[in-house]
């Protein structure tokens, strides 16, 4: 989760909400990602859509079984729908979203037994850290 946090960092230092995302297999990082959205004028550029694609090329496959992906904040329902069709394993979360949150929060489509893949889901990991630096961006881009 500190590696996702890194990324998150990278996120925030380039006024991009601070999110970030690693894809590990066999302790070793395949893929990362940090939110883009902003830079790439892409509402598909999430952190964690970034880290799946990466992930993807690594292994040179579609699917990403026997992987976990470590998160910084809740996936949208658009993330968790990837989450299943890569069929990653896991997902580690940092904070939840309350607003947003499509892997347990507000919707739960990681795990939802009507789809041909559930994910494991852990969060509360880094939680105060990752939620602190939401806050932080969101703070300074109201003042």
């Amino acid at each position: 989760m500190k590696m996702a946090y890194d990324q998150a960092l990278i996120a925030y230092q380039e006024d991009e909400v601070p999110v970030g995302a690693v894809v590990v297999e066999n302790n070793l990082v395949i893929g990362k990602g940090h939110n883009q959205v902003e830079k790439l004028k892409d509402p598909t550029a999430h952190a964690e859509m970034i880290a799946i694609s990466a992930a993807c090329a690594s292994r040179n496959d579609k699917f990403l079984e026997g992987c976990t992906l470590y998160v910084t904040l809740e996936p949208c329902p658009m993330c968790s729908g990837a989450l299943v069709w890569s069929r990653l394993d896991r997902v580690v979360i940092g904070a939840l979203d309350p607003k947003a949150g499509g892997s347990g929060s507000v919707f739960n489509i990681s795990s939802n037994s009507k789809l041909n893949h559930q994910v494991e889901i852990i969060h509360s990991v880094l939680e105060e850290e990752c939620s602190e630096l939401l806050k932080r961006f969101f703070n300074r881009r109201r003042s």
